[in-house]
């Protein structure tokens, strides 16, 4: 590399604050407010890096679109110049697991800076907007720079996202427009209706409500507890397919709702005996259980807050 090319190098990066800023979110689907985001980013730093969170999950009304498509919606948004400059990459949800989940954003980002040399020291910020809990991700890198970007108006991802899925006859791009969802989005969300993938999801959409419905005039927010069974044979763990909404046909542990006069563990007995037919004795598989481990994300049921023990 000669002196000329270092030389523009160095003048390329005195023009930024930062040489990477670094958006985490789930952009289920990608807005405006989203889309003011990266402007600022895109203003401040050589490159823009996008982790595009809840990657790799199947399909239902929380997490309607793959990450590949969120991916497609960001940067159909921007200019081919911008394009050059904004790197998406996919992220996986550990909701239990944090220091697992920081570990992957750092690999994540240190992997997109190292194909691109800078001279001294790499300046890393991450940049996002304040909103709520959600946003909690935003101290939990003190190593790196911080740009919190002010919005004028409140944009919801998820007004977007359960309107197209309720939507009852013909698309209407001006619709979600007023809603904030970015053009390329709008675009995008059009040539996805009435798909096979759109009508599951509105099925699924449908039924949820209906289940929130039957819950509404309840004094306080139900939590619902669940109990799952996990069964491992020679490296293999048991699973059913669902048979019906939320979530038909993935594949998932066997277990259900707990009747009011079970024990946790009694409950994960019956429902796996009736769920799989399984032919081991029912003292066998008491004396089978190795361990209990309790999942409580907020967000893990699109039926509402629903707490699991698995056994």
């Amino acid at each position: 590399m000669n002196t000329q090319t270092l030389g523009l190098r160095a003048k390329v990066r005195s023009e930024y604050e930062y040489d990477f800023l670094v958006f985490i979110g789930r952009f289920q689907p990608f807005h405006i407010g989203h889309r003011t985001v990266i402007d600022e980013a895109l203003k401040r730093a050589r490159h823009v890096i996008v982790l595009i969170g809840s990657a790799r999950e199947a399909r239902s009304i929380r997490n309607p679109f793959s990450w590949e498509e969120r991916a497609s919606m960001i940067r159909d948004d921007f200019t081919a110049e911008e394009q050059g400059r904004i790197h998406c990459t996919p992220l996986l949800d550990l909701p239990y697991a944090e220091q697992s989940w920081i570990r992957n954003v750092q690999m994540s980002v240190q992997g997109i800076a190292c194909q691109y040399q800078v001279t001294g020291e790499t300046r890393i910020g991450l940049i996002g907007h304040a909103k709520d809990h959600t946003s909690y991700y935003l101290k939990m890198f003190p190593q790196w720079g911080s740009v919190n970007v002010q919005q004028s108006h409140k944009m919801d991802a998820t007004t977007i996202r359960q309107t197209f899925l309720r939507l009852d006859g013909s698309f209407d791009a001006d619709t979600f427009r007023a809603l904030g969802a970015a053009d390329s989005t709008t675009a995008w969300l059009a040539e996805f209706f009435g798909s096979p993938a759109h009508r599951a999801l509105q099925h699924e959409q449908a039924v949820t409500d209906d289940y929130h419905a039957a819950w509404k005039n309840t004094p306080y927010i139900p939590t619902f507890v669940t109990v799952d069974a996990v069964v491992v044979q020679s490296g293999h763990i048991l699973l059913v397919k669902r048979r019906a909404a939320p979530g038909k046909g993935l594949w998932a542990l066997p277990g259900g709702f707990v009747d009011p006069h079970e024990k946790l563990r009694d409950a994960a007995i019956r429902e796996l005996r009736e769920e799989t037919k399984i032919s081991v004795p029912a003292p066998v598989l008491y004396g089978s259980i190795k361990a209990r481990e309790v999942f409580d994300d907020p967000y893990r049921s699109s039926r509402g807050r629903t707490i699991t023990t698995a056994s």
